[in-house]
């Protein structure tokens, strides 16, 4: 009886919950990058958790907080690493939550993408983002769920930092909320129906 408690034990600690989601909006920590467009992760992370009445409490490497949906639990997490060191806290939160790295989606802001629009891939390179750039290092793959959030590249040139690191215009922020909604009902598809079907619904929106 024993042995067969601690093969199962054994068997657990192995095997991913299949039902358990990590989801990583990236960003910088701090009041001086709370409204830029490189914080588009935290920003939506926000709005989903204000939506669901949910509160982050600040934890290992970042603030987290949980939200659960027809048997699924996704946790939420806002690495307080800085950007560019997002894969240790990445790392340190699938292997601490036992989550199979098909159950991790990263949400992260795009220069290449028009502002607004989504973009879902399973794979792929960093495009010069430090943040990804840090996940394929830590994670040792380019095979990872990442959500693109268009910030367009409407900068001139030698302009870039600025404007990513930059706030959002007003016109862009009257039109982030409804984007913003639109980015938490992506995340909760991705839990209950899966990355293909999620591309297929939402990519190009």
């Amino acid at each position: 009886m024993l042995n067969w408690l601690l093969a199962l034990f054994d068997s657990k600690e192995k095997h991913p919950d299949m039902k358990k989601f990590l989801i990583v909006g990236l960003g910088n920590i701090g009041d001086k990058y709370k409204n830029t467009r490189h914080n588009i992760g935290f920003k939506i992370l926000d709005h989903f958790a204000k939506s669901e009445d949910l509160i982050f409490e600040d934890n290992k490497l970042g603030a987290t907080t949980m939200y659960r949906l027809k048997g699924r639990s996704f946790i939420l997490l806002k690495p307080s690493t800085y950007m560019n060191l997002s894969g240790k806290s990445v790392k340190y939160w699938l292997q601490k939550e036992n989550i199979s790295l098909e159950n991790l989606l990263v949400i992260t802001d795009d220069l290449n993408l028009p502002f607004g629009s989504i973009r879902l891939k399973t794979k792929g390179s960093d495009g010069g983002h430090n943040g990804l750039k840090d996940l394929q290092d830590k994670l040792q793959t380019t095979k990872y769920n990442r959500f693109r959030f268009g910030i367009s590249d409407d900068f001139s040139k030698g302009r870039q930092v600025d404007y990513v690191l930059g706030e959002w215009t007003n016109e862009e922020e009257s039109k982030l909320i409804e984007r913003l909604d639109t980015s938490v009902e992506v995340i909760k598809s991705f839990g209950l129906a899966g990355m293909s079907n999620t591309m297929n619904e939402f990519n190009g929106k």
